[in-house]
C-alpha cells in the first residue's frame, strides 16, 4: 500500500498585483506520508501561508498538480473543495475560531452537524474528542469561562472529530504563553504517537523542534528539507 497522503508536484502559486506577478510558490516538490509530524517553516513573505491554504484546500494552485490521500485537487472547484477539507482536513489555528454562544460541547460537534450524522453519535464522538484533550469535565463551558489553553485544547478537539487524514496547525501556539504553549505541543506529540498526521506552520523555533520533520522556504522555494535525528 502507497503510504503517501500529500504528493505536490511542479507547484507554483502565482498572484497578480497590478502589472507585476509575485511568486509565492515556485514550482514545488513536496510529499508527505501518513503518520508524519512536520513543522513548515519560512520568515514573513516565504510562501508557508501560501503553501498552508493549498494544503488545507483553501486555495489551489496556478499550475503543477496536488494529490490528497489518493484525490487530485489541483482542479476542485469550490463545492468540492469543501466538501474535502470537511471529511479529510482538521484545521487548528491561532485565533481558535470557536463561536462564543456555543459551549465546548456544541463548538466540537458543528463538522459533524456539516457531515450530517445525527444528534447522538455527535454527542459521543464530540465528548471522546473532548476527553482526548483532558477537557471531559468541560463539554458544558463557553470559550469565555475557559483559558487561552483550554479554547486552543478544544480547536485541537473539533479537528479530531471526524477522524480526518490530517490535522493542519496554522501557529497553534501564537496566542499562548510559554507554559501554555509546551501543554498544547504535548498533546500535539501525543496525537502524533497515536498516528494522526500533523503539519504545523510556525515561526517558532522551539515549537518546531517538537516535530520530527522541519521544512524550510523562502523565496516561494524550498530551502532546506530535514529529519529529526532518530534517537537510539
Amino acid at each position: 500500500m502507497d503510504n503517501t497522503l500529500i504528493r505536490m508536484e511542479s507547484l507554483c502559486r502565482f498572484y497578480e498585483m497590478g502589472d507585476q506577478t509575485v511568486k509565492a510558490l515556485d514550482n514545488i516538490d513536496l510529499s508527505f506520508n501518513r503518520n508524519e509530524y512536520v513543522a513548515i517553516m519560512g520568515p514573513s513573505g516565504s510562501g508557508k501561508s501560501t503553501l498552508m491554504n493549498i494544503i488545507g484546500c483553501l486555495d489551489t494552485p496556478s499550475s503543477g498538480t496536488y494529490e490528497l490521500n489518493g484525490q487530485s485537487v489541483s482542479g476542485m472547484d469550490d463545492d468540492e473543495l469543501a466538501r474535502i477539507r470537511n471529511r479529510e482536513i482538521g484545521f487548528v489555528f491561532q485565533t481558535f475560531n470557536l463561536l462564543p454562544r456555543l459551549d465546548c460541547l456544541r463548538n466540537v460537534e458543528l463538522p459533524l452537524i456539516y457531515a450530517g450524522i445525527d444528534a447522538e453519535e455527535r454527542f459521543d464522538r464530540a465528548l471522546d474528542a473532548l476527553e482526548r484533550v483532558g477537557l471531559g469535565d468541560r463539554v458544558n463551558h463557553k470559550p469565555s469561562e475557559l483559558s487561552g489553553g483550554q479554547i486552543q485544547r478544544v480547536a485541537i478537539a473539533r479537528a479530531l472529530i471526524n477522524n480526518p487524514s490530517l490535522i493542519l496547525a496554522d501557529e497553534p501556539t501564537g496566542n499562548l504563553d510559554t507554559s501554555t504553549s509546551r501543554d498544547i505541543m504535548t498533546i500535539f506529540s501525543e496525537l502524533s504517537e497515536a498516528g494522526n498526521t500533523i503539519i504545523l506552520i510556525t515561526h517558532e523555533e522551539d515549537i518546531a523542534q517538537y516535530t520530527r520533520r522541519f521544512i524550510r522556504l523562502r523565496d516561494g522555494k524550498i530551502e532546506s528539507d530535514t529529519h529529526a535525528p532518530i534517537l537510539e
